[in-house]
């Protein structure tokens, strides 16, 4: 596993890491501790050392999975969570004492004193605008209590507005073959600004793994069943703001483009790691065997210029005009 370094002046981490969503277990099928366990272990084991997660995942649960793990386990692994989408704060309640309440809470599960990064959770563009929340965090920071910050977004418009905030360490952005509006302004600007970037979603709720069709069903507790026209939250976290159907189509037409011997789910992991600007990518997993997929792209070789010159083709031919929700 080959790594690169979280923006200046940050730490190193896995070019593949573990976005831990589905350990809170609140959505799609339940993972037991000892799956989850066996999950986390498999990710070590496969040079992945850096876990997101965030306190609403599972009402904490999936901070308080990972937390008992490395008490038990006495490993080194950067840990990033995430403080914003309570129902206690979102969308306009957010608080100095509400934040530190949080980052407490989330040091306890975790069982770490510091928090390695602590990034805000898609919070409302006029509380990025204030500002007033970054002041807190870099407190927090003086404090010993998080050692870097961040904040993940919903659009380009709210990265570049977190751009301009002294001692932001990393944006955490949805990005791939789907949604490629990032890479000629936001990621260049983080890259300028020494600014890390963690890419979430990058198989676009796994129509990219190229496994899905029309008729694929979901169950009801999963948010590709009940938030797939943004029902329940930014439409753009499920399926990338693409219709379902619509997806899967393009998803098939994809598949032409592969590399011999490369599957889509490859191709498209490894096109977002041929981006210098990109940091880290934390796909989720729901089994080892996904864990063990994702952590070889880190080893594959950067796709042709040529490939990625007609993915990019693609994406403004085929895809861009299907887009829906904030971007």
């Amino acid at each position: 596993m080959k790594e690169r370094k979280l923006g200046n002046n940050g730490f190193q981490t896995s070019e593949i890491g573990l976005g831990c969503w589905q350990l809170g277990g609140d959505w799609g099928n339940k993972i037991n501790k000892t799956q989850a366990r066996k999950i986390l272990e498999k990710a070590i084991n496969n040079g992945i050392n850096f876990f997101d997660t965030a306190d609403v995942y599972g009402d904490g649960r999936s901070e308080e999975v990972i937390g008992e793990f490395i008490q038990q386990s006495n490993i080194d692994v950067k840990v990033a969570t995430k403080f914003g989408r309570n129902a206690n704060v979102y969308p306009n309640n957010y608080s100095e004492q509400a934040l530190r309440k949080s980052v407490d809470n989330s040091r306890k599960r975790l069982n770490k004193d510091c928090i390695d990064l602590l990034q805000l959770h898609c919070i409302p563009t006029e509380e990025l605008k204030k500002g007033a929340i970054f002041d807190w965090l870099r407190t927090l920071k003086n404090e010993g209590k998080i050692a870097h910050f961040g904040a993940s977004v919903e659009s380009v418009n709210q990265g570049l507005i977190c751009l301009e905030q002294e001692g932001l360490q990393s944006l955490q952005v949805i990005y791939n073959i789907f949604r490629q509006k990032l890479t000629h302004e936001l990621l260049p600007c983080a890259y300028k600004k020494g600014v890390g970037i963690i890419v979430r979603l990058p198989l676009a709720s796994g129509l990219l793994s190229g496994k899905f069709t029309s008729q694929t069903e979901f169950k009801e507790n999963d948010h590709r069943n009940f938030n797939r026209n943004g029902e329940a939250f930014n439409v753009g976290e499920t399926f990338a703001g693409l219709p379902f159907k619509i997806g899967v189509q393009l998803s098939d037409e994809l598949k032409a483009f592969c590399p011999e011997n490369l599957s889509i789910l490859e191709m498209s992991l490894r096109w977002i790691l041929d981006h210098k600007e990109v940091t880290t990518i934390i796909p989720g997993a729901s089994s080892t065997k996904q864990v063990i997929e994702n952590s070889k792209i880190s080893n594959l070789p950067s796709l042709s210029s040529q490939l990625m010159k007609q993915l990019e083709d693609f994406y403004h031919n085929k895809i861009h005009s299907h887009i829906r929700g904030v971007y």
